[in-house]
């Protein structure tokens, strides 16, 4: 049963709309809808995920001139009935928008790199993760008990294996939202060291291995299987490429 406040309420909490009064009561609710706790968390996310993804890019000048070229120079709006130019100005705003979007796209693309909004949403997913009470929702070393704890949470069976011999002993797993859908978490030790493994389905096609570092953590990503993995520690970058290649052998 969804609770009325999560649409009500919330947001006017999260933005700091309400009065002292409304807040407090607010707070004394959070206490007992977990599915209020549940939203909140996700806003608080989303808003730590846009600010360190860094997403403002001064548009290139080639298509700087593309925009004004299909919109008419800055001299023939100016000539233009006074009510008119701020119409072409949304015009040539919706423009500009929706060719950087495509053009951040092809360069995403082109280089390989993988969108950093993704990145930093995992992150952060990862940090929750290292909070009292939150690392797993199941505790085992044994693939056979974990593996089946997803089955009927998740619309995908993910693969489950321990790697206590190779130094990457299993210790559970959870549920975790990743850019909007439900994914498996695979929790693995390594030395003093958490490693998450993310795992959600792609389509089955080649993508190459993607290696990165931000904000101090180390991350990869690959696709096996029909299944994009997604590693994130604190471990060495070798540490998590020993895990990629044991996941893939």
């Amino acid at each position: 049963m969804s609770c009325e406040r999560t649409s009500s309420v919330l947001h006017g909490y999260f933005d700091g709309e309400l009065d002292a009064a409304s807040a407090a009561d607010f707070e004394l609710h959070l206490e007992r809808c977990g599915e209020c706790v549940r939203a909140l968390a996700e806003l608080e996310s989303l808003r730590s995920s846009i600010n360190a993804a860094q997403l403002y890019h001064r548009a290139p000048d080639p298509l700087r001139r593309k925009v004004l070229a299909d919109v008419g120079s800055p001299q023939r709006l100016a000539n233009m009935p006074s009510h008119k130019p701020w119409a072409w100005l949304a015009v040539a705003a919706a423009i500009l928008l929706g060719s950087l979007a495509g053009w951040q796209f092809f360069l995403a693309n082109r280089t390989g790199a993988s969108p950093p909004v993704l990145t930093a949403e995992l992150i952060d997913a990862h940090l929750r993760s290292l909070q009292p009470g939150h690392l797993t929702d199941v505790i085992s070393s044994d693939q056979h008990t974990v593996k089946p704890w997803f089955a009927g949470k998740l619309d995908f069976s993910p693969p489950v294996r321990d790697f206590a011999d190779q130094g990457f002993p299993l210790k559970g797993g959870r549920l975790d939202i990743i850019h909007g859908r439900a994914a498996a978490a695979l929790v693995y030790g390594r030395r003093k060291h958490v490693v998450n493994v993310f795992i959600w389905p792609v389509p089955d096609k080649y993508n190459p291995v993607r290696p990165g570092s931000q904000q101090g953590y180390q991350w990869v990503e690959w696709h096996n299987a029909g299944m994009e993995f997604y590693a994130v520690s604190d471990a060495s970058s070798n540490d998590l490429e020993q895990l990629h290649r044991l996941f893939t052998e």
